[in-house]
C-alpha cells in the first residue's frame, strides 16, 4: 500500500498479504483469556483491526450484525464491511486513525445485510493502545434510535389536523429551494407560491365548533393535495403543500415554468374548494383567497417571498376573496410608498418640509384678482414635491392633519397679511384654506382661528375657510357650532366640490355658508365648445344645471365660484350665466408667494384671459 498517496483509496487495493494465516492465530494466542472471553462474549459487534485495515479478529456479535460467522471475518477489509471508503471524508479520518496521526474516528453508515435488509450502524474506530498495534472497530446498531428520531421529526414537521407539512418544514424546503447550490444545478431557476386563506371558516368553527372545524381543514388539505398531485404530473415535481396555521395553507412550486403555471394551480385550487363540503351530515360551503408570487429564485429571500405572498393575499381578500390576485410590484410599490408617508408625516411636520401654494381666484366679470387658495404640498427628500391627494388622506386618518391643518392656517394668514402690508394701494386679497373635519372634531378650531388672525393681524373677513359638501351638509352637534361662531367671527364659509353630493337643499339654507364652489366636473362639461369648432353647440342639460344652481345660491345669498375653469369658451359661458369667480389653469396654476406679489404690482392687476 502506498502510504503517501492522497484522496480515497478503494479497500480491495489494501496489501493482504501482510498478515498470514499464522500471523492471525499467534496473535489470538497471544491474548489473554480473559481478554477473548470479554472480547467474544460483548454484546456490541467489535473487531480487532491491524495497522494495514485488515480484521484480525471478529466477535459474535460482530457475526450476527453481519450475518456471517465469526471466523470467517478475519483477514477481511474492514472497511469494506462497514462501508468506509465510499466517503472521501470518512475514508481519510480512517486511515489517519491506522497511522496512529487521529485519536478515533466516529461516524453513522449505512449498511446492508446479506439478506438484502439494511440497517443504520454508529461505527468508532480508536487505537488499542501503545503496547498493542492495531485499532478496536466497534459497531452499534442504531436503527430503531434512527426509526425513532424519524418519527418525532414526522410529527415535529407535520400538521395533525391534516397531516401536511407543518410551517416549520415549508421553510425549511422554501429557504432550501431558494440556496444557490439548488437552482443552480438545473431546472428554471424561478419559483412560485400560492398562499391561502379559507373565505368563511372562521364562522363555520364558531358556530359548529372545533371538531368539525378540523375536519374541514382535513378535508380541504385532501383537496389541496389532489390539486398539487394533478399539477404535478409529467412536471419535474410536484408542488408541496402546507399548512401554515389556522386557515392558512401554502403550495410550493420548485422550478416553476412561468406565471400561467401558477395562474393555473390558482384556479383548480379555487374550483375545487367551491365544490360543497358533506361533513356530520352537514353541507358546508366557503372559498378562499389566493396570493400569487412567481419570480426568479436568485436574489429572493424566505422572508421576502412570503411578504410579497402576504400583501397578495390581502389585495385578494379586499378585492372580493373567492379569487386570487397575482403580485404588482407597481401596487407593492405604491403600498410601500403610502406607508413609508403615513410614518414621516408627524417628523415632516415638525422639520419644515411642507410648503404652501396659491392659486387665483379671479372676478369672472372683470379678471381682477379677488383672493387666493391656499394649497399644501410636501417637499419630500425623498419623493420630491408631493401634491395633497398623496398625503392628505394618510394624514386625516392617523390625526396628523391636525397639527399640519394649524400650520396650514397660520402659514396662510401671515402671507395674506403680508401681501396687505405690501400692496397698502390695492384692496386686500382673501385667503381660502381647506378645513378637514376632523380638524372640527379633533382640535378647538374656532380658538385656532381666532388666536391665529390675532398673532398675524389678517382681519376676519379676509379669511376662507373651504369644507367638502358632504363634510358640512352633515354637519350637527358641535361642527355646526363651530362654523357659526367663525361665521360670527366674521370669517367665510365655503362648500368644496358643491353638486358631487347629495345636497339638502333646505339644510343649506340654515348653515352658515356664504360661498358654493362648484365642484370642477360640471365645468369639464363645456370643454367642448372652442375655438376648434366653433360650430358645436352648446350642452344646454350642462347650462341649465349650472345656472340654477347659481340662482339658487343668490337667491340665498351666495356667491358662486367655478372651479377648474381652462378655457376661455368656459369662462365666457360661465360669466354669461352670473357666476362670480373662477379659478384654474386658464388664470393660472397654484403659485409660489411671490408670484402672487407681481399679480399684484401688475397696472392691469388681472389675470389671465377674462
Amino acid at each position: 500500500m502506498n502510504e503517501t498517496s492522497e484522496g480515497p483509496t478503494p479497500a480491495a487495493d489494501l496489501d493482504r498479504s501482510a498478515v498470514t494465516e499464522s500471523d492471525i492465530n499467534a496473535s489470538l494466542r497471544a491474548e489473554p483469556p480473559s481478554y477473548r472471553s470479554a472480547f467474544a462474549a460483548a454484546p456490541l459487534a467489535m473487531a480487532v483491526v491491524d495497522r494495514e485495515g485488515l480484521v484480525v479478529s471478529g466477535n459474535d456479535a460482530l457475526g450476527a450484525l453481519l450475518g456471517t460467522e465469526p471466523k470467517a471475518l478475519a483477514g477481511s477489509v474492514a472497511a469494506d464491511l462497514v462501508d468506509l471508503a465510499s466517503d472521501a471524508r470518512i475514508w481519510h479520518a480512517y486511515r489517519e486513525v491506522l497511522r496512529g496521526r487521529q485519536a478515533r474516528l466516529r461516524c453513522t453508515r449505512r449498511l446492508k445485510h446479506p439478506d438484502g435488509q439494511s440497517l443504520w450502524a454508529q461505527l468508532t474506530v480508536a487505537p488499542l493502545g501503545e503496547a498493542e498495534p492495531g485499532v478496536l472497530l466497534s459497531v452499534a446498531d442504531i436503527s430503531a434510535r434512527r426509526e425513532l428520531q424519524a418519527r418525532l421529526r414526522h410529527m415535529q414537521m407535520h400538521d395533525p389536523v391534516t397531516r401536511l407539512p407543518n410551517r416549520t418544514l415549508f421553510f425549511e424546503r422554501l429557504s432550501a429551494a431558494l440556496e444557490a447550490e439548488t437552482y443552480e444545478q438545473g431546472g428554471t431557476g424561478r419559483i412560485g407560491l400560492c398562499y391561502l386563506d379559507l373565505d368563511g371558516f372562521k364562522a363555520i368553527n364558531d358556530t359548529l365548533g372545533h371538531r368539525v372545524g378540523d375536519r374541514l381543514l382535513a378535508a380541504v388539505a385532501e383537496r389541496l393535495t389532489r390539486c398539487a398531485d394533478e399539477a404535478g404530473y409529467a412536471r419535474a415535481s410536484t408542488p408541496l403543500v402546507a399548512r401554515l396555521g389556522g386557515d392558512e395553507f401554502a403550495l410550493l412550486v420548485e422550478d416553476s415554468t412561468g406565471t400561467d403555471q401558477l395562474a393555473e394551480l390558482a384556479e383548480s385550487v379555487l374550483k375545487a374548494l367551491q365544490a360543497p363540503f358533506d361533513l356530520a351530515g352537514r353541507r358546508l360551503s366557503l372559498s378562499a383567497s389566493i396570493g400569487v408570487v412567481e419570480r426568479h429564485a436568485a436574489g429572493t429571500t424566505a422572508n421576502g417571498l412570503m411578504q410579497a405572498a402576504d400583501t397578495t393575499l390581502y389585495w385578494a381578500k379586499a378585492d372580493g376573496k373567492d379569487r386570487w390576485t397575482l403580485f404588482d410590484p407597481e401596487r407593492n410599490a405604491h403600498l410601500v410608498t403610502r406607508q413609508a408617508l403615513s410614518s414621516a408625516l408627524r417628523p415632516a411636520i415638525e422639520r419644515g418640509e411642507f410648503v404652501l401654494e396659491y392659486q387665483p381666484l379671479v372676478g369672472m366679470s372683470d379678471g381682477r384678482l379677488r383672493g387666493v387658495e391656499a394649497l399644501v404640498r410636501w417637499d419630500h427628500p425623498q419623493f420630491g414635491l408631493l401634491t395633497p391627494n398623496r398625503f392628505v388622506g394618510l394624514a386625516e386618518e392617523d390625526g396628523s392633519i391636525v397639527p399640519l391643518g394649524r400650520w396650514v392656517l397660520a402659514t396662510a394668514c401671515r402671507q395674506a397679511r403680508r401681501w396687505q402690508l405690501d400692496h397698502p394701494d390695492e384692496p386686500p386679497i382673501f385667503v381660502s384654506v381647506n378645513v378637514a373635519v376632523r380638524q372640527v372634531w379633533d382640535s378647538d378650531l374656532v380658538a385656532d382661528v381666532a388666536d391665529i388672525l390675532a398673532q398675524t393681524g389678517l382681519a376676519p373677513e379676509l379669511l376662507q375657510l373651504e369644507l367638502t359638501e358632504s363634510a358640512v351638509m352633515g354637519s350637527a352637534g358641535r361642527p355646526l357650532q363651530a362654523l357659526q361662531a367663525l361665521s360670527d367671527m366674521g370669517v367665510h364659509i365655503a362648500i368644496d366640490d358643491f353638486g358631487t353630493g347629495y345636497s339638502n337643499l333646505a339644510y343649506l339654507s340654515r348653515l352658515p355658508v356664504s360661498v358654493l364652489k362648484l365642484d370642477g366636473s360640471f365645468v369639464r362639461g363645456f370643454q367642448y365648445e372652442g375655438a376648434k369648432d366653433p360650430a358645436v353647440p352648446p350642452n344646454q342639460a350642462d347650462e341649465v344645471i349650472v345656472e340654477a344652481m347659481i340662482q339658487l345660491a343668490h337667491r340665498l345669498g351666495l356667491t358662486v365660484t367655478a372651479e377648474c375653469v381652462e378655457t376661455s369658451a368656459q369662462a365666457t359661458r360661465l360669466r354669461g350665466i352670473g357666476c362670480d369667480t373662477g379659478q384654474g389653469w386658464l388664470y393660472s396654476r397654484p403659485v409660489p408667494p411671490d408670484r402672487i406679489s407681481e399679480l399684484l404690482q401688475s397696472e392691469t392687476y388681472a389675470v389671465g384671459n377674462p
